[in-house]
């Protein structure tokens, strides 16, 4: 319902006022502060992944010695040296930081590199030589039909015998509808920095839209009491949802690369290894049947 004109005219602080954005100056000068925009602290070291270079796999061999001895890479991690799970899910233990076993996507990170800066890590992560048998990935909701494979358990909501009540209908249609999957495309790629503290305490600046998700990720997969770990975000350069859980991948491996090398650790994603290796909404076919009566009432 519209307000009344007395509504209106009340003096009010905020309704139905042109309010500029809390950072709408900054943004227009510049200086409006993201995570890749903040001074780096001295001994600062930089993060690169390496990724599947198959869809699906089992993996039979990794093999880092070249990338190890590429000079100024300090270290590289991989599924070994985490100290908790390697898990970065929400709640379906089913996302590992790094794949130790199996790949189950193209791009799918395996280890990352630690370097004293970011050209080098970029460039000793394409070294990494990595066998993997590879299968047949199904990449379509038909393919994952026929196969029966499914992303979650199937499930329902139900009220009443709907089948039955179509079929009683005067009537009837049916058809098809089918949805493209889309990519987060947000403005500021996925980006943390990681600060190690005292007795093993870290600082985890992160673009994340759900700040409490990594910091509680974080500490399961560095074996620490949540309290041992602070998130903070001041602001973020969009998200849409691709940065609810799909940021904290990134800082995890920022966090267990301070905790690695007890230094400061920023990891970027360029945009080409953003769009591949984080999550999307997928693809959807939907099948819809529905029976009505002749003035429109399902």
């Amino acid at each position: 319902m519209p307000p009344s004109d007395a509504v209106l005219e009340a003096p009010l602080r905020h309704v139905y006022k042109p309010l500029p954005h809390d950072s709408g100056a900054k943004h227009v000068q510049g200086s409006a502060e993201y995570i890749d925009d903040m001074p780096e602290p001295i001994g600062t070291l930089h993060i690169a992944v390496g990724g599947s270079p198959v869809a699906r796999g089992t993996i039979r061999r990794i093999d880092l010695a070249e990338v190890l001895s590429t000079p100024g890479v300090v270290a590289v991690i991989t599924a070994a040296h985490i100290p908790g799970k390697n898990d970065i899910s929400p709640g379906h233990a089913d996302e590992p930081v790094f794949a130790h076993d199996r790949v189950d996507f193209h791009g799918q990170p395996i280890f990352a590199v630690i370097a004293t800066s970011r050209d080098t890590a970029r460039r000793a992560a394409l070294l990494g030589k990595i066998e993997i048998d590879a299968e047949k990935p199904n990449v379509s909701v038909e393919q994952g039909k026929a196969s029966g494979e499914r992303v979650l358990p199937d499930y329902a909501f139900v009220n009443g015998d709907a089948a039955k009540a179509a079929a009683a209908a005067p009537f009837r249609s049916a058809g098809t509808l089918g949805i493209g999957g889309q990519e987060h495309f947000y403005l500021e790629g996925q980006v943390a920095l990681a600060v190690p503290g005292e007795d093993g305490a870290v600082l985890v600046y992160s673009s994340t839209q759900h700040p409490s998700d990594v910091q509680h990720i974080v500490a399961r997969v560095l074996a620490l009491p949540d309290s041992f770990v602070t998130c903070r975000v001041r602001r973020m350069g969009g998200g849409f949802g691709g940065k609810e859980t799909q940021a904290t991948q990134w800082a995890v491996i920022a966090a267990l690369a301070a905790r690695t090398t007890g230094r400061p650790c920023k990891f970027r994603l360029d945009r080409d290894a953003d769009m591949v290796m984080t999550g999307k909404r997928h693809d959807f076919a939907a099948e819809y049947a529905v029976g009505y009566e002749s003035d429109g009432r399902i």
